[in-house]
């Protein structure tokens, strides 16, 4: 069997070619200590031994002070500056980890790296053994022969002779003439002036060696010529100085570079103290988890890369046994129905965490298990409920493990909605907030491993070295996070049930919702978008008329100077540079007495139509399932209340004509139904509850028009001979008061003077005392505890209460009255979901709950079960809560939303 090569590592050259890679040189601790160069010089050693596997190595350095060639001439690198601090601070810790690394490691005294590599390879050679020599420095070239080849790990490019000769020029043993002639600026030895490797390769092709160039000086003509003549007396030190030493005196052989075992413990350390995650989790376990503390610190974590069988086996059997297991997914997308797996990480002990990678496939990635292997030997313990899982958004986990065909069962915690329930307003809901808040943990960002912008990385090209520290803190992080997090929820008896009965069961029906996704007719959208273009350019020219001028219906600026230097509108808000404001809600306003404003507002309200639905809904229709596929949130809306984006269903309009026509594109598959199902006004039911307002519990007790009824007690009058302008003025009374509308606001909104806005709230409060009575109640409660609840314990916390800023006092006391309304119903239409796919959907084929829109619910039924689904979601709606006032519910069934709602 042939001896493997002996490997010899030009560490000075690793050393500051890492120094200078610019992404290397932004990496620092956190107390902001570089350690680019250390982890470079150490990524290459470590991917030269997996390429090699050589049986003798070493690394050899540069000592410090002058070598012999100073003395033969004292101006030897003389040019050089002093090495830069951010690299000198590095070399220490640096030689420390090599050491115990346990590699050879060779800094001899009054020599350089070269002279010993060079002593070392020829040794090695005369043995009977090749040589790698691990380098991009040019000086080594001239001992390269059969047996000695050079490898420069940045590229890969290999240099044996016939390589030398494509390089420079000149074969390997003619290296030596050519680098006296062309002479090295950098250590300051000098060569022929003006003569560069392509005239020094011309000269030694045509001569044979620097001996018979310079026998022949007076035959070169030019400048050159003249150059070389008066170099000749000084190309002999020349020569000497580029010549490497082949004898030295080393007291070593290449026998003797054999590698240590690793010392693990100052390993640890080292890894430990210059935040080096990523080896800190290839390090063998048990070397790291002797005398571990139950809590690790931020600063003594245990990442491990799982690559091997075993340690996969190893893992699995202890998440099998484990009480509760964190675990999470990277991808190669945030769209859920596209993303694939990329690796899978786990924790079940804060600090201790693995990231078992499964498609990482850059260029050099190393080998990984396979990834249908893996996600087959996850299966039964992923879909059992036996195995308690926790996790952070872990939907969106469940939705793309879906894609790879497995189930995610057993989630009994979820560390966002954790947080969100605890306070759903104290700060964002995403992991990296919360472990800043929590755990005072500044974790890994998404940017710090891919990039940014338009060359940000997909994960499965980030490279391990990176990408598994992220991962596998992503588990260990979240599991720190529930363990913060459960104690305080777990103290709060009405929270606890809210997290447990409402948030963790919903979480999987809205995966699932959001996988069914819901049809849409693009022929129709192209129509409307066509409508919309035509009935924008109508809106711009009645604009332009109005305005006397053509102008930029969408620039505020040029709004700005029609309406107030041209028109001079009375300026009713100003921006914060001082400027007359062309917000919407200024122009509202502006648009109760002029004309402009509200042109330039309808314009505004139909160019979004365009821009977010008739446009973009078909380009978001997904390939695969040919639907329209949507992402609820449940950790945005302070109340409770469900959010949605990648179409923002919640926003549709379904008061105008436009709006409701975006909702005829939303239509049924052939064979099918759409049912909608809308709680009729659950808000005012829930204030009549809240309240116990006599005269509001007995007009829905009696099925009576609430707004029809309200009409009649706040204008005195017989309910059969209310007017309808009477109607419309309760009903905003009714629903502004929800709202926390002062008589401003209502006044506004009817276009009545504030005077008569103000009677109408009076009469209001004395028609329903109980009412007044409840709000007065409300203000104070939240001014006494700094929250206010929903029927169901969901709190919302209210820390402008007392501010001294009146406007924002005041909208918090706004939001102290809404809040119990809009978060309670947002439980209820939570609670009738739950119980309609745990009694109905999980039951019944043909049934699926497409979407969830403030009070209302879709659903796709085939044709033959639309009866008997009516029923059922009435039946389930309606029993979700037990009021003091009954819930209703309107149904109605048609091809598309439109005409179901």
């Amino acid at each position: 069997m042939p001896k493997k090569p002996l490997v010899l590592v030009d560490g000075s050259y690793y050393l500051f070619r890492a120094y200078h890679v610019p992404q290397l040189q932004q990496l620092t601790t956190s107390r902001d200590e570089p350690i680019g160069a250390i982890y470079g010089v150490m990524n290459m050693l470590h991917k030269l031994l997996k390429d090699y596997d050589p049986d003798l190595f070493a690394v050899v350095f540069d000592a410090k002070g002058k070598s012999f060639r100073n003395d033969l001439y004292p101006d030897y690198k003389a040019h050089r500056p002093p090495i830069p601090e951010d690299l000198s601070s590095q070399i220490p810790p640096l030689l420390e980890i090599i050491r115990a690394e346990g590699f050879p490691l060779l800094i001899i005294d009054n020599v350089e790296a070269d002279d010993v590599i060079a002593t070392l390879a020829a040794q090695a050679r005369d043995e009977g053994r090749d040589v790698i020599i691990s380098t991009g420095d040019k000086d080594l070239a001239q001992i390269v022969d059969e047996h000695i080849n050079l490898i420069n790990t940045m590229n890969g490019t290999l240099l044996d002779p016939a390589g030398v000769k494509e390089k420079f020029g000149v074969p390997p043993d003619r290296i030596i003439d050519y680098l006296t002639l062309v002479g090295d600026s950098v250590d300051n030895i000098p060569g022929v002036p003006k003569v560069g490797p392509k005239t020094a390769a011309k000269w030694i092709s045509r001569y044979g060696s620097l001996d018979e160039i310079m026998a022949h000086a007076e035959e070169i003509p030019g400048k050159v010529g003249e150059n070389l003549r008066a170099s000749l007396d000084f190309l002999p030190l020349s020569r000497e100085l580029v010549t490497l030493k082949l004898d030295l005196d080393l007291h070593l052989a290449p026998r003797d570079l054999v590698r240590a075992e690793p010392d693990m413990e100052a390993l640890l350390e080292h890894f430990r103290r210059w935040e080096f995650k990523s080896w800190l989790a290839q390090l063998p376990i048990a070397a790291h988890l002797d005398e571990e503390p139950e809590e690790a610190t931020p600063d003594a974590v245990i990442y491990e890369t799982v690559l091997k069988q075993k340690d996969l086996e190893r893992w699995l059997k202890d998440i099998k046994a484990a009480e509760l297991f964190a675990f999470d997914t990277e991808t190669t997308s945030l769209n859920y129905m596209d993303a694939a797996v990329v690796g899978v990480s786990f924790s079940i002990k804060p600090g201790h965490a693995a990231y078992v990678p499964l498609a990482h496939d850059y260029g050099d990635a190393p080998p990984q298990l396979d990834r249908d292997h893996v996600l087959k030997l996850l299966a039964p313990i992923l879909g059992s409920t036996q195995h308690k899982k926790l996790g952070h958004n872990l939907k969106y986990d469940k939705s793309v493990l879906a894609n790879h065909g497995l189930e995610l069962n057993g989630i009994v915690h979820d560390s966002m909605l954790e947080s969100y329930v605890l306070n759903s307003t104290a700060s964002r809901h995403d992991m990296d907030s919360l472990a800043l808040e929590y755990l005072d943990i500044n974790t890994i960002h998404y940017e710090d491993v891919a990039g940014k912008g338009v060359k940000q990385l997909s994960f499965n090209q980030v490279p391990l070295e990176t990408a598994a520290p992220y991962a596998a803190e992503d588990a260990d992080v979240t599991l720190r996070l529930h363990r913060a997090l459960w104690p305080k929820l777990s103290a709060e008896p009405g929270l606890k049930a809210l997290y447990e009965n409402i948030e963790i069961p919903l979480l999987s029906i809205l995966s699932q919702m959001e996988r069914n996704g819901v049809m849409i007719d693009t022929a129709m959208l192209q129509e409307q978008g066509a409508e919309l273009t035509q009935r924008m350019a109508e809106t711009e020219r009645q604009a332009h008329d109005v305005a006397g001028e053509v102008f930029n219906i969408g620039s505020p600026k040029q709004i700005q100077a029609i309406l107030y230097d041209k028109m001079h509108l009375p300026v009713l808000s100003k921006t914060p540079k001082g400027q007359p404001s062309t917000a919407e809600s200024v122009l509202q306003d502006l648009a109760v007495d002029y004309g402009l404003p509200r042109l330039i507002l309808e314009y505004r309200g139909l160019s979004k139509l365009k821009s977010t639905y008739t446009d973009r809904l078909p380009q978001m229709i997904n390939a695969g399932t040919g639907r329209v596929h949507t992402s609820y949130h449940q950790a945005v809306a302070a109340t409770g209340r469900l959010s949605s984006s990648d179409p923002n269903l919640q926003n549709i309009p379904i008061r105008t004509p436009e709006g409701r026509k975006i909702r005829r594109a939303f239509i049924a598959p052939p064979g099918h139904v759409l049912l909608a199902a809308d709680y009729s006004q659950i808000e005012l039911r829930i204030m009549a509850h809240l309240s116990a307002d006599e005269s509001l519990l007995n007009a829905f007790a009696q099925g009576k028009d609430i707004h029809r009824s309200t009409a009649a007690e706040v204008f005195n009058t017989e309910p059969g001979r209310v007017t309808d302008e009477q109607r419309r003025a309760a009903k905003a009374i009714n629903f502004g008061l929800i709202y926390g509308m002062s008589a401003f606001g209502l006044a506004r909104q009817l276009g009545i003077d504030r005077g008569a806005a103000k009677d109408y709230v009076d009469r209001y409060f004395e028609r329903y005392p109980a009412v007044k009575q409840y709000m007065d109640e409300t203000r104070e409660r939240a001014r006494e505890q700094g929250y206010v609840e929903t029927v169901f314990g969901r709190r919302l916390y209210l820390p402008e209460i007392k501010s001294r800023n009146a406007a924002r006092r005041q909208y918090a006391e706004r939001t102290a009255i809404n809040a119990p309304m809009q978060g309670t119903a947002a439980d209820i239409i939570k609670r009738a979901m739950i119980d309609i796919d745990n009694k109905l959907l999980q039951k019944q084929n043909g049934i699926r709950m497409i979407m969830q829109v403030h009070d209302e619910l879709v659903f796709e039924v085939e044709a033959g079960l639309v009866s008997e689904t009516r029923q059922a979601v009435a039946g389930f709606m309606t029993g979700a809560a037990e009021l003091d006032v009954p819930l209703e519910v309107e149904i109605g069934t048609g091809p598309n939303w439109d005409e179901a709602h």
